[in-house]
């Protein structure tokens, strides 16, 4: 009866293991296959801006139009902060050029990988990617296997080659998720291990933490992003939330004031955080997006600096022509009271704010909506 119980205790735990390590492997090479796609934009922009014939048609700075396009093709995640960090990595990671070469060849990619050896070894490029390579520890293959894209998003912040560089060895060395590199950069482990005498005792403290869960780092919106998966609502802040978006929806749509659903869990992303609008609509009669928030606690002017954040981006990245500026809602509510608060930032037009305030319903309607949501 024991071997028995033992064999079926070794028949589960191989299967686990079989199971982490398979979807280990799989994470690296889409992790590996979305920092190349990354880098090579990043290229293709760089050469473009220095070399490309039409460059003037779009002004000194394309990548608004860059963005546009591909948005136009139905390709998510190509916003101009976007493509911006596509471009800085590329220009502060050149040395990683042989090894993205190598990587094509071995997927067969012959024709990014003729194009790129066309360019790449012109003289400038050449001196460039050797001083580097003798100034790094850290080789161009290690570079690219051991860190994922997210992680070069944060390491792309620093100015400094030589802070970056201790934030690449210690991600390295010590097999640091994204989490944990951020907390050691939030805590500014590089400056305070400088001042310190005792720098081993410094950096020890972040030494054998817990490594990132791979439902964790599969679940990192680049990641899904770029596999074109859906990025489920079940981020949203409460089960209670997500029952009352649910009703929100379906009641401003039977409205029937103009309310065409868009997205929901909306998410927008700078400097590698990540942010989610609860509902987005597009007002067919007002030509403006409606961006709506719901928080179940009282409101806090916080909620209006994030609304205020969720307008400036629409206004910068998702207004078409013709397009009136974005009006935000924030659906307050707590025991005993509820709120409907507008955010009209910019919005200097007085013939729109009175068109709007008529178009989109009164707040006292919300108010009840809210408070019968609530009471059920």
């Amino acid at each position: 009866m024991i071997v028995k119980q033992q064999n079926f205790d070794q028949l589960i735990d191989n299967v686990y293991q079989t199971h982490c390590q398979l979807q280990l492997n799989a994470r690296k090479v889409v992790n590996l296959n979305l920092t190349v796609r990354n880098w090579l934009i990043g290229y293709y922009i760089v050469e473009f801006e220095q070399n490309g014939e039409d460059r003037a048609k779009y002004g000194a700075n394309p990548i608004g139009k860059i963005a546009s396009r591909l948005k136009a093709k139905g390709l998510k995640g190509f916003s101009v902060s976007a493509l911006k960090n596509h471009r800085t990595f590329y220009l502060l990671y050149p040395q990683i050029s042989q090894s993205v070469i190598s990587f094509l060849k071995e997927e067969k990619s012959q024709s990014v990988t003729g194009e790129l050896q066309k360019r790449l070894p012109i003289p400038v490029r050449e001196s460039l990617i050797s001083k580097l390579q003798e100034e790094y520890p850290i080789s161009p293959e290690t570079l690219l296997s051991q860190l994922s894209f997210t992680h070069f998003i944060e390491l792309i912040r620093f100015e400094d080659p030589l802070e970056r560089l201790f934030y690449e060895v210690e991600t390295i060395k010590n097999n640091w998720s994204v989490r944990e590199l951020e907390r050691a950069i939030n805590t500014a482990l590089y400056v305070r291990t400088g001042l310190s005498k005792n720098k081993g005792a410094i950096i020890s403290k972040f030494k054998n933490q817990k490594p990132a869960q791979s439902i964790d780092i599969i679940r990192d919106p680049y990641f899904l992003e770029f596999l074109g998966l859906e990025e489920r609502s079940e981020y949203s802040e409460s089960e209670l939330e997500q029952a009352i978006l649910d009703h929100l929806q379906k009641f401003l749509i039977e409205l029937g004031t103009g309310f065409c659903f868009e997205a929901r869990q909306k998410r927008i992303t700078f400097d590698n955080t990540h942010y989610r609008i609860d509902l987005v609509f597009y007002h067919r009669i007002l030509k403006s997006h409606i961006l709506i928030d719901l928080k179940i606690g009282k409101f806090d002017h916080a909620d209006a600096g994030q609304m205020n954040v969720y307008l400036n981006y629409y206004k910068d990245n998702e207004m078409s022509d013709g397009d009136n500026p974005p009006i935000g809602l924030i659906l307050c509510g707590s025991k005993g009271e509820a709120l409907a608060k507008y955010a009209t930032s910019s919005m200097d037009n007085q013939l729109f704010v009175s068109r709007y305030l008529v178009q989109l319903p009164d707040k006292k309607v919300l108010e009840n909506f809210i408070r019968k949501e609530i009471g059920e």
